[in-house]
């Protein structure tokens, strides 16, 4: 059924709630008018609908088509073969029924890491993982997240699940109204707290650190660059050394414990292991005080600065912040349970608007109450295979099979993949060492990717299957920390023979005698329906208005209740600690861990502790390199979108240093650099800033990867993706985690030829001859 055009339609993504009108021609888009704070990346959607590097019509790689599944070093650049949907859905169950055959479900890897849409049926990571598990029995999955790779797994060793530490904890409300000091470690950016998954519908992040900072709330933002808080905190600014924030945490409570200003009764009442790590701390266990005298030169700091910071602290209503960026680096475990315990030494955890709240401003989802009525997502079914890797771990997964690796205790084995699925990610945004990651996927039978646009990870599969755009479908937007339901309507038809990715699953498990178990014989507005139900009965059982499905979908959107959860799992345990313990092996807050020690990690120790980076700046390299998020997209989606592209210079990426660094380099605003290690290289547009460290240059991720020459027949990005320059290591032994927040550079003017930027063109297609497959 065509789009109604006529008016504007309800629509929602990670990055906020608004509305679109589409002519067949123009798409028009506007912010929800309750959201205080709109986030401008809805802007991106207008130029995006119908770019140039949309894929339009089923592809199939021709070396794949013409040799048949192996690895093969032309992944990546390759020409591509148009086929007709009935052909190519034909060929992928036949390849999907050998694998499974001849190598078993735990040959197949169901990637699918990545945000995709805000809706919670067409959520492509569900759907692919429910058509892997109803039709072949299950797949080799991925565990955590690149974001919070490391902290993941540490949290539940210290205090408890992310998910409690995070999202059920202190909420903006109880800051603006309690909290005398917030000390943000990396920061609380608002370009990382504009977004959340499932939708956002008040971006209440900046109101409220304007509310506290006028009410008396001292923000101390600790980071390399000063743009990592808002101006509204009034806040001031640390500019530690990365990667040392463990050190200086360390110093804190050095100083606190010295004057004997930390909280005795509350580390006897509510936590376990103080006095090992207190041997450590005080120098007790390895001849090593760690002062703020110790401290200050690991981070770049005054002493005194230190010194003043940890004494201002005592007695206040402090709450301590860790963004993720901390633990996205070399023992990225460290400043996550230092954070949790500096929090413990000042007595604050539990209190209201005080503590530690784990990654509160790096999502929308965090500092928001809990709604009452939950919302429905799609079922994934069971898995029957039980092996998995740390999602950071994929290039090891598939250029190791048959190693072993460590994992939280554990010592596990990389299975032999040969067909990876993807839909709704894209790795080579994520993921570290370009180069090492193009040459992991090389390395499979056959890798098959649903896409809207021809991003790197497509050019790299051998299937290529176009899928919708969100506002191409309809959905339901909806998530656990936002009031507000979202009938989000489809705007416009799709774009050449895309379709839902529900529904090139259902052809397929059709072909492999499935349907019924993956479809359950619903369409899609059958399913949405089905999901919606949930939430219409948690309302009925409150007591409150339930309107069907049909008046839910007419109205646009609905409001639900919430509940105050008063500080959540933290609260409680503060107010009865025997009554309501953690969910850690003594029930108390783990200052040091028996359990962690008992792994044997010499990268993760038994309690926190400063390791010292196995990479730091050299002679060569002398540079710090900050990849973080960036503030025109989320993540790399729709890089090619108006308000992404008005960011980029001369059609690249934009780095930021420091202009005594720029001075010292022939380096002026606005010109082209190259940025190199002994990882890789790219290009970017630079731009000159005093609000950050002499040492640093950041360089955000999400620029799309285009691979190219120089004119020296060097290899590197021409258009800035960072993740050619970061080192694909886990944090630790015991989470593997993704450590591509930092890495070390060199940085010039670039005075070569510059390179097209090809990243939006679409790759070569070619007519294939007869296919060999299975021979």
């Amino acid at each position: 059924m065509p789009a109604d055009t006529s008016t504007f339609h309800p629509h929602s993504a990670h990055w906020g709630v608004f509305s679109a009108a589409w002519d067949g021609h123009t798409l028009a888009v506007k912010p929800h008018p309750g959201d205080p704070d709109p986030n401008p990346l809805i802007d991106n959607f207008p130029d995006a609908l119908r770019h140039r590097a949309r894929v339009t019509t089923p592809m199939v790689r021709r070396g794949w088509l013409e040799r048949g599944p192996g690895p093969d070093p032309m992944r990546g650049q390759d020409a591509y073969v148009a086929m007709p949907w009935n052909e190519v859905l034909d060929l992928l169950a036949a390849e999907l029924r050998r694998v499974k055959e001849r190598h078993g479900a735990g040959a197949v890897f169901g990637g699918s890491y990545g945000w995709s849409s805000a809706g919670r049926f067409h959520h492509a990571q569900s759907q692919v993982h429910r058509f892997l598990n109803t039709t072949l029995g299950g797949y080799v999955r991925s565990v955590n997240s690149y974001s919070a790779g490391a902290s993941g797994p540490m949290l539940p060793h210290i205090l408890g699940s992310m998910e409690e530490v995070a999202r059920r904890n202190v909420t903006w409300e109880q800051i603006v109204a309690h909290t005398d000091v917030v000390l943000a470690f990396g920061g609380m950016a608002l370009k990382n707290s504009r977004v959340a998954s499932g939708g956002i519908s008040r971006h209440v992040e900046r109101s409220s650190m304007r509310e506290a900072a006028t009410r008396g709330c001292r923000f101390v933002c600790i980071s390399p660059l000063r743009s990592d808080l808002p101006d509204e905190a009034q806040f001031e600014w640390l500019a530690a050394r990365p990667n040392t924030d463990t050190a200086l945490m360390l110093a804190l409570v050095h100083q606190i414990v010295s004057d004997g200003a930390h909280d005795r009764e509350f580390i006897a009442r509510c936590c376990d292991g103080w006095a090992t790590f207190e041997d450590y701390l005080m120098g007790r266990s390895d001849g090593v005080a760690k002062s703020c005298a110790w401290a200050a030169p690991i981070c770049d700091l005054p002493a005194q600065q230190l010194v003043d910071l940890a004494r201002s602290l005592v007695g206040k209503r402090t709450l301590v912040v860790v963004s993720h960026s901390l633990q996205r680096a070399d023992h990225g475990e460290q400043p996550v349970w230092m954070g949790a315990v500096l929090a413990a030494a000042l007595g604050q955890l539990g209190l209201p608007g005080g503590g530690y709240n784990y990654a509160l401003g790096t999502l929308a989802h965090y500092g928001k109450r809990n709604n009452a009525v939950p919302a429905a997502a799609l079922p994934q079914g069971s898995n029957g295979v039980k092996e998995f890797i740390p999602v950071a771990r994929i290039s090891d997964m598939l250029l190791r099979p048959g190693q072993p690796f460590d994992y939280n205790g554990q010592r596990r084995t990389y299975p032999h993949i040969r067909l990876a699925y993807w839909a709704g990610g894209n790795p080579f945004h994520h993921h570290q060492d370009l180069a090492r990651l193009a040459e992991a996927f090389r390395t499979l039978d056959t890798f098959v990717v649903h896409e809207i646009a021809w991003t790197a990870t497509a050019r790299h599969a051998d299937i290529v299957l176009p899928s919708t755009m969100t506002l191409e479908r309809e959905d339901i937007g909806a998530t656990p920390t936002d009031p507000m339901v979202v009938a989000m309507h489809r705007i416009a038809e799709p774009y050449g023979l895309a379709r839902d990715d529900y529904d090139i699953f259902c052809e397929l498990a059709r072909r492999l005698g499935a349907l019924e178990a993956f479809s359950e014989d619903r369409t899609t507005r059958e399913w949405l329906a089905h999901l919606y139900e949930r939430t219409r009965a948690g309302l009925e059982d409150l007591g409150l208005e339930a309107p069907d499905f049909e008046t839910f979908w007419q109205r646009g959107e609905l409001m639900l209740p919430q509940r105050d959860d008063d500080g959540g799992m933290l609260r409680a345990f503060r107010n009865d600690p025997a009554g309501a313990p953690l969910p850690t092996p003594s029930g108390k807050v783990q200052v040091s861990s028996p359990a962690v020690a008992a792994f044997g990690y010499a990268d993760c120790p038994g309690h926190p502790a400063w390791l010292a980076p196995k990479f730091a700046p050299t002679a060569e390299h002398p540079l710090w390199l900050v990849a973080n998020q960036p503030h025109t997209k989320l993540h790399s989606q729709l890089d090619f979108g108006a308000h992404s592209q008005a960011s980029k210079r001369r059609g690249r990426e934009v780095c930021t240093l420091h202009p005594a660094t720029a001075a010292a380099r022939g380096i002026e605003e606005g010109d082209i650099v190259r940025l190199f290690n002994e990882i890789g290289a790219c290009l970017a547009s630079a731009h000159l800033s005093a609000d950050m460290r002499e040492d640093v240059v950041q360089l955000p991720t999400g620029a799309w990867y285009d691979p190219a020459t120089d004119d020296q027949g060097r290899p590197m990005c021409v258009h800035g993706n960072p993740n050619v320059l970061t080192r694909d290591i886990g944090t630790s032994s015991l989470a593997q985690g993704c450590a591509g927040q930092l890495s070390t550079v060199q940085i010039e003017r670039y005075d070569g030829a510059l390179p097209p930027i090809r990243a939006f063109e679409p790759p070569a297609t070619v007519t294939c001859a007869a296919s060999s497959r299975g021979s």
